[in-house]
């Protein structure tokens, strides 16, 4: 059954919020271990929040189109972690392998790291976010 507008809302919101939570502990866990030894010289001294919001209000909606809307359109949350993996795979792997194949010196240990974890986050996302806005669907459909 095709999801409503109202679901798709909730969906992308609760997307954004499992995405934003998941991968503010990844960068906070990470950015000092993984992140800052590679890069450092490349980073900036301090976060665009500007762009940072751009990135995820659009990942959020490619999050829902891609993964989260053909799975609550199945009713299976389990589409979304498969399709929502994925997209995470070619999304971090479109920015990552550009910086491989561009940037002098860009490390493979990042681009490793960076395509397992936009393959994990976005999975479990979708996958969390397709169990949480499916139920009310389950439930006027049990009724």
């Amino acid at each position: 059954m095709k999801p409503s507008p109202c679901t798709l809302l909730a969906a992308y919101l609760w997307a954004l919020v499992c995405f934003l939570v998941l991968d503010a502990v990844w960068l906070s866990v990470m950015g000092p271990r993984l992140y800052q030894p590679a890069l450092g010289p490349l980073m900036a001294p301090g976060v665009d929040w500007a762009a940072a919001a751009l990135f995820y209000a659009l990942y959020g909606v490619g999050l829902v189109v891609f993964a989260i809307a053909p799975a609550l359109e199945a009713g299976a949350p389990a589409v979304a972690l498969r399709r929502g993996a994925l997209f995470g795979l070619v999304a971090y792997a479109t920015y990552d392998l550009t910086n491989q194949a561009t940037l002098r010196d860009w490390p493979w240990a990042v681009t490793a790291a960076d395509l397992a974890w936009g393959t994990i986050v976005s999975g479990v996302s979708t996958w969390v976010t397709a169990r949480i806005t499916s139920r009310p669907a389950r439930r006027r459909n049990a009724q």
